[in-house]
C-alpha cells in the first residue's frame, strides 16, 4: 500500500511539475534545496510565500501536529536548476507543493482563518482592548497599517492582559533588496501595483534636501531616491521622518515624536511622511500610476524572467502588465528587461503555539 502511494505521489510531481499546479501533497516533503526558510500558520499561506519569492519554485511546511521534526510553523522556499525537487519522501505532519507564478489567473491568497491557540509574536506596532477576536480582527482590517493580530481571550493565564488586541505591521510594499548606480540601467516600478512616490508641490514641500536628521533609526533600506524613501516612510507607521543619503541609496526610517533636529548635510535629503500625498487607484490604495523611471540606477536581485525589449518603456510595460512583475530593471546596451518582485503578503516574523490566544489577518483586499 506505501509503495502504490509513492508511485502515485510521484505519477502526480511529473504532472504537475509544468504549468499551474495549486495542489497540496500531504505527509510529503522535498528535503533540501533550501533557498529561505520563513514562518508561516499553515500550508497555503506558506504557498503564496513561494509564489511571491522571486526565487522560490516549490516549498515544504512542517505543521504543528508534524512528530517527526519539531521546527513547527517553518516555510521553506526552494528552487533547482531543473525546477524540480531532487529529492521527495513522505513525511509526517509535512505538506509540499510548487508555487502558483504560472497560474493564470494568479490565485489571490485567502486570509479570513484564523488560528485558535496560536501567538504571532513580534512586529506590534498598536495595542488596544476588545471583547473577543472578532472585533479585534476588525480594528485590524479598518486601521490601513495592520496586516495582522493576535487576540488574547478572557482565559488567559495573566488576567492583566485578557482582552487584549495586538495590531502587527508587515511592508506591504515593495522594497527593493538592494540599488546600485550603473550607466547602463534604467530602473523603475509598475505601474498597476507598486507605490510610486507623489510629485505634488505640497509633497515636495515636506523634502528638506542638504539636510540630515541624525539618530533614532528603527529601519534601514534600500531606496533610488529620496521620494522612495519617502514611500517607505509613508507605509510604516512608526515612521515619524527620514533620511536619505544619496550616494548610498541608504534610506533611513526614524521615530521620535518629540523632537526633530536638523543638520546641514551635503547629500542627504532628509523628509516626513507623505501619507496625505499619496494618490490611490482601485488595485493599490497609494499608487498614483503615472511613469516614473531611474536612469543610470539598477535594482539587481529578485528575478521572475527576463526577455529582449527595445526600450525601457516596454519593459515598464512588460512589467505593468504582468500580475507578477512589481518593479524592474531595463539594460540599454543589451536590450534586456528583467521583471522583479519580493513577498508583499502579511507575513508574521514568527508563529508559535500558545493557549488562549488568536491570531488572524486583515480582511481587507488583498492583491499580490
Amino acid at each position: 500500500m506505501k509503495t502504490l502511494f509513492i508511485l502515485v505521489a510521484l505519477l502526480h510531481f511529473w504532472d504537475c511539475s509544468f504549468g499551474c499546479n495549486p495542489g497540496l501533497l500531504r505527509d510529503w516533503d522535498f528535503p533540501g534545496s533550501d533557498n529561505k526558510i520563513l514562518f508561516s500558520p499553515d500550508a497555503d499561506h506558506c504557498q503564496h510565500l513561494c509564489t511571491q519569492e522571486a526565487s522560490c519554485l516549490f516549498w515544504a511546511f512542517i505543521g504543528p501536529d508534524c512528530r517527526v521534526d519539531n521546527r513547527h510553523y517553518h516555510c521553506f522556499l526552494k528552487s533547482t536548476s531543473s525546477g524540480s525537487p531532487t529529492t521527495q519522501n513522505p513525511k509526517q505532519g509535512t505538506t509540499a507543493g510548487y508555487s502558483l507564478k504560472s497560474c493564470n489567473p494568479l490565485p489571490t491568497p485567502s486570509l479570513s482563518k484564523v488560528y485558535e491557540d496560536v501567538d504571532f509574536p513580534g512586529a506590534d506596532y498598536r495595542t488596544l482592548f476588545t471583547a473577543d477576536y472578532q472585533a479585534c480582527q476588525k480594528a485590524c482590517t479598518e486601521d490601513p497599517f495592520c496586516q495582522f493580530f493576535t487576540f488574547i481571550n478572557g482565559k488567559f493565564s495573566n488576567t492583566n492582559i485578557r482582552y487584549k488586541c495586538h495590531l502587527k505591521y508587515s511592508w506591504s510594499v515593495a522594497r527593493t533588496p538592494a540599488v546600485t548606480a550603473l550607466a547602463d540601467r534604467i530602473s523603475g516600478f509598475s505601474r498597476e501595483l507598486q507605490i510610486i512616490p507623489s510629485y505634488q508641490t505640497a509633497c515636495q514641500n515636506t523634502l528638506f534636501p542638504n539636510i540630515d536628521f541624525p539618530g533614532y533609526d528603527f529601519e534601514v533600506h534600500q531606496a533610488g531616491s529620496p521620494e522612495l524613501c519617502q514611500v517607505l516612510c509613508s507605509a510604516h507607521p512608526q515612521c515619524t521622518y527620514f533620511s536619505f543619503v544619496s550616494n548610498e541609496f541608504k534610506c533611513y526610517l526614524k521615530n521620535n515624536p518629540n523632537q526633530m533636529v536638523p543638520k546641514d548635510a551635503s547629500g542627504i535629503t532628509s523628509g516626513l511622511p507623505s501619507r496625505s500625498c499619496l494618490l490611490r487607484n482601485e488595485r493599490n490604495p497609494f499608487s498614483p500610476g503615472h511613469l516614473t523611471m531611474y536612469k543610470g540606477v539598477d535594482f539587481p536581485y529578485s528575478d521572475i524572467r527576463y526577455f529582449s525589449l527595445n526600450d525601457a518603456e516596454s519593459c515598464e510595460n512588460a512589467c505593468t502588465s504582468d500580475p507578477n512583475c512589481q518593479f524592474y530593471s531595463y539594460v540599454t546596451t543589451s536590450r534586456l528587461c528583467y521583471l522583479k518582485r519580493v513577498i508583499t503578503m502579511p507575513a508574521p516574523p514568527k508563529v508559535t503555539n500558545l493557549a488562549n490566544v488568536v491570531s488572524g489577518f486583515t480582511l481587507r483586499n488583498y492583491f499580490l
